[in-house]
């Protein structure tokens, strides 16, 4: 125990410091080296350090005790008492962790620390452009703001908050037990001030002391250019307020992308079917193909074959992150016809005998078939 420090120096008071000057340097260092605002490397410990000396100090008997015995406690341990009417507080976290674990009461966190306020999520629907080129869009939510009338105290405009009449101020009252270990003593948050020590001499009209109220807000949201299903964006401090001074929490905007009549997206890559005839196919041809920034031209080799596959390079989707661009993969389909005119037959005919083909033609209606029978085919 000689390494720690005197906790008076700690929180930087007098030993005659009354209780609201130590709750106010308590608050004040809190605040200033609380894990969830101050990431400097010893932080933390600064922090328990704190947070210790304010849990002895705060409270009249354990505070007594310190005067009286330092950091040590009383000596002697138990001696021949047994357990019969002692305070276990006096002995460090240990005894008090295990008793409490039997009886109820454990410790809580300080309800005077700053405590970043809850993260909100949001569902966005957008079409495919929209994800793939960005936009701006304003959305409408409901969350706690800060009250407008207390400006988030909690007290009556012109009233101000006072000592609690139930712990005194000390944020904590003290329960006895009888057990099979005799009579043990363990301290619960205060139910009417829920730990803070301070209580309204009257509430506010608005919030009823809770210092915030729930109403819609508007919130401009800026659609990344590339952004894709499911994925997700963090506007920081749009989340709900903080408490004690702590930062507000942060907005997660997650995206649903409306499908495209054009495209399939695989990642920052597009996928487009591409339907040709069979002379286009057979012959070759130049054909005009969609991108995300206007058509350009394709140049179809002689004998394509259905599922050929070919590839646009960089013309894909711009990566969110900043990785460059997709490509376009454009997937050949070759188009069979299904109405030909006599002239169109002849032809294919002759093609099929000049390929050594041997095709056996089915009749594709009564009327052919009646033809075929009166010629004597």
């Amino acid at each position: 125990m000689a390494n720690k420090r005197d906790y008076y120096e700690v929180l930087g008071v007098s030993k005659d410091a009354s209780k609201d000057e130590i709750k106010k340097a308590y608050r004040k260092l809190s605040k200033k080296y609380h894990p969830d605002i101050n990431k400097e490397e010893g932080a933390d410990e600064k922090f328990k350090e704190i947070s210790e000396a304010y849990e002895v100090l705060s409270d009249p008997d354990k505070r007594a005790n310190y005067d009286q015995f330092g950091h040590d406690g009383p000596q002697g341990g138990f001696g021949g008492q047994g357990f019969g009417g002692q305070d276990f507080s006096g002995f460090g976290g240990g005894f008090e962790d295990i008793f409490s674990s039997f009886f109820g009461g454990g410790r809580s966190s300080d309800p005077n620390a700053p405590r970043k306020g809850d993260d909100l999520q949001y569902n966005m629907t957008i079409t495919f452009d929209e994800a793939v080129f960005g936009a701006k869009k304003d959305i409408t939510i409901r969350k706690d703001v800060k009250c407008h009338t207390c400006n988030g105290n909690g007290a009556k405009p012109g009233t101000k908050k006072k000592t609690c009449h139930y712990c005194n101020g000390s944020g904590h009252t003290t329960v006895e037990q009888n057990t099979i270990l005799g009579r043990v003593r363990t301290q619960k948050v205060c139910p009417v001030c829920d730990g803070t020590g301070e209580e309204f001499e009257e509430p506010c009209p608005t919030c009823h002391g809770k210092g915030t109220e729930n109403k819609n807000v508007k919130i401009n949201v800026k659609v990344p250019e590339g952004i894709d299903n499911d994925q997700q964006i963090r506007l920081a401090g749009e989340g709900a307020p903080g408490e004690n001074g702590g930062p507000q929490g942060d907005l997660y905007v997650v995206f649903r992308v409306k499908p495209s009549d054009k495209f399939e997206r695989d990642g920052d890559d597009l996928f487009y079917d591409l339907n040709v005839s069979f002379a286009q196919a057979a012959l070759g041809d130049e054909v005009k193909v969609p991108t995300l920034k206007g058509s350009v031209m394709l140049t179809i080799p002689a004998g394509t074959q259905t599922a050929k596959q070919f590839r646009l390079k960089e013309k894909g989707v711009k990566n969110v992150h900043g990785y460059g661009y997709g490509d376009i993969f454009v997937n050949i389909k070759v188009n069979t016809p299904t109405k030909l005119n006599d002239r169109q037959k002849e032809l294919l005919r002759e093609f099929a005998d000049i390929s050594g083909e041997s095709i056996k033609e089915q009749s594709s209606n009564f009327k052919d078939k009646a033809k075929r029978f009166f010629k004597g085919e």
